[in-house]
């Protein structure tokens, strides 16, 4: 299979609406990084994205769709809450988990009651969902890989796998949505992202709960975990190479990382290096897979990177990092 790189161009998302809806697979691009999306209601087309990117079947997709109204098709009960929550936040970086309507396959849904709903903030994307179907849209990266934020990320990752990429230049946010599960009584970040918890609790007027495994080494006796949103069970984020993760004061941290860097270089090892200081939250996450991936591309033997305060932003970004380095802190 030849994959297509497509713009934006009228002809062009008419092509990669036609792929959808003939069951087959287009990556597209969202604020936050790119999805790789099928067809969210033909069970065929969604197995194909598992198969595409290696990734486990009990990994629930994303349901992303074009309008708000859609979501009254995909979820038999709409709350109060929840339309506040996609009156504040969409088209944006949060995604919705609501019960599942009949009509979404139990694989988009990982065979559970719920599904994941997003309306990404991306002219493009939406316009591609009216003209064909709502996308089954997990990251459109091998599983365990960075996230792509470039359609070159997508090509280098996914490249004769799928059938095409829509191009709409590099992502904005740089880190996955924020989930929320709003099916239970009270609602529950299971992924944080650029959406705070804050954020959340100023809209509901009511407490917002955090998943208790959130930025916690996984816990191996959890195996037989069924997993309600992306990222929450499996290895995520992850390069090549070991990462080890510097925290404490920043000039401590910079020296520290010097002084390793000097080491692993004596040894005759390729170093990278990723710094960001502790206001510099946003554009970690803007920057911080691209920066990953390139150290893939150089085939360094060891990526030394300092730590972010975990306080807003910072918490999500430090999310994805901690995934990235397997836990592997070191603290100065």
């Amino acid at each position: 299979m030849k994959t297509k790189l497509l713009k934006g161009t009228n002809e062009d998302l008419d092509t990669a609406a036609s792929i959808i809806r003939a069951g087959g697979l287009v990556a597209f691009p969202t604020e936050t990084v790119y999805g790789l999306g099928a067809d969210a209601l033909n069970a065929e087309a969604v197995e194909k994205i598992y198969i595409a990117k290696g990734r486990p079947n009990d990994n629930p997709t994303i349901v992303t769709i074009a309008e708000q109204e859609d979501v009254y098709s995909l979820c038999p009960r709409v709350t109060e809450d929840m339309k506040k929550l996609m009156d504040a936040f969409w088209p944006g970086p949060m995604t919705m988990i609501v019960p599942a309507a009949d009509i979404i396959p139990p694989v988009t849904t990982a065979g559970l009651p719920t599904a994941g709903m997003r309306m990404p903030d991306s002219d493009l994307t939406r316009e591609l969902i009216r003209r064909s179907r709502p996308l089954a849209g997990p990251s459109a990266n091998l599983s365990g890989k960075p996230s792509p934020t470039t359609a070159q990320h997508v090509m280098d990752d996914m490249d004769g796998r799928i059938d095409a990429v829509l191009d709409g230049g590099p992502c904005r946010v740089g880190i996955e949505s924020t989930i929320i599960d709003m099916s239970s009584e009270e609602p529950m970040i299971l992924r944080p992202g650029m959406i705070t918890r804050a954020q959340f609790e100023e809209v509901l007027g009511r407490r917002v709960l955090l998943d208790s495994t959130l930025n916690v080494r996984p816990d191996p006796a959890r195996g037989d975990f069924k997993p309600k949103a992306p990222g929450q069970k499996y290895k995520h984020y992850a390069p090549n190479a070991p990462m080890i993760l510097f925290q404490g004061e920043h000039d401590r941290v910079m020296a520290a990382i010097e002084e390793e860097k000097k080491k692993h270089e004596q040894a005759g090892e390729k170093v990278c290096v990723i710094a960001f200081s502790e206001n510099q939250s946003e554009l970690a996450a803007h920057e911080i897979y691209a920066r990953l991936r390139e150290a893939d591309k150089e085939n360094v033997d060891i990526i030394l990177a300092t730590a972010l305060p975990e306080q807003g932003e910072g918490f999500s970004v430090m999310n994805r990092m901690l995934k990235s380095a397997g836990f592997n802190i070191k603290e100065v």
